[in-house]
């Protein structure tokens, strides 16, 4: 992916804009680090979500409800005491 510095990329946004649609994603950098990519609209539609909706969180695969409640009778019980017993 060709670079380009954020002076360029500001000054000649067209340019890059055209660039982008024509050969694909292009990186803008900061001081030296890369630090954007511009994308074609289209490429940027095909990226799955980075949030998973409510919708693909209750449907997917994933912990469910189950594992976070211990099974019945697995709970830890104490004994009562005399102490406790007088109160």
């Amino acid at each position: 992916m060709p670079i380009w510095t954020l002076q360029d990329a500001s000054s000649r946004f067209g340019e890059l804009l055209d660039t982008c649609l024509r050969d694909g994603p292009q990186v803008v950098s900061r001081q030296g680090a890369a630090t954007a990519v511009l994308v074609p609209i289209e490429d940027w539609r095909r990226q799955p979500p980075v949030r998973p909706t409510l919708k693909g969180l209750l449907l997917g695969d994933g912990p469910r409800w189950e594992s976070a409640v211990p099974p019945r009778g697995a709970a830890l019980t104490r004994r009562a005491s005399l102490a406790d017993l007088s109160r």
